[in-house]
């Protein structure tokens, strides 16, 4: 762990055996657990050994092994669980209870009674897709 940020993490405590956690995934880079307050049981957080607070905080060579640990546990929900599919979702500040960057794998069965995951739907008004959709095309070259 680095600064002192890192020893107030719940996460960075996981990692460092400081706090107990049922281990589903562990790497030289990786550390998958169950989250002890699932949306269902099985729901698996997987988080980065360094303390790195969101996803555009991850430095470029861990996005591969990250992403493909996040296909593995994808399919573990399945293949373990007997799951359907699964909800795989990362909050970045809002809505993150821990700021240590953490993808959420939730096992998903069809009327699993999940719905949106809570989420309010919007309208666009008349030509707001469009204004919309230049303007994130401009923040990304």
């Amino acid at each position: 762990m680095g600064d002192d940020s890192d020893k107030r993490c719940v996460f960075c405590a996981i990692i460092g055996d400081e706090v107990e956690a049922e281990i589903v995934l562990a790497t030289d880079d990786l550390l998958a657990f169950l989250d002890v307050r699932p949306v269902f049981k099985g729901h698996v957080l997987l988080v980065p050994r360094s303390h790195v607070e969101t996803l555009p905080d991850l430095p470029a060579a861990s996005r591969d092994g990250f992403l493909a640990a996040a296909q593995r546990l994808a399919m573990a929900v399945k293949d373990g669980l007997g799951a359907q599919g699964s909800f795989v979702a990362i909050n970045n500040t809002v809505s993150q209870s821990v700021p240590h960057l953490h993808l959420h794998v939730v096992p998903r069965t069809k009327g699993d009674g999940l719905r949106g995951f809570f989420w309010p739907r919007v309208k666009y008004g008349p030509d707001e897709m469009g204004q919309y959709a230049a303007r994130l095309r401009a923040a990304l070259t």
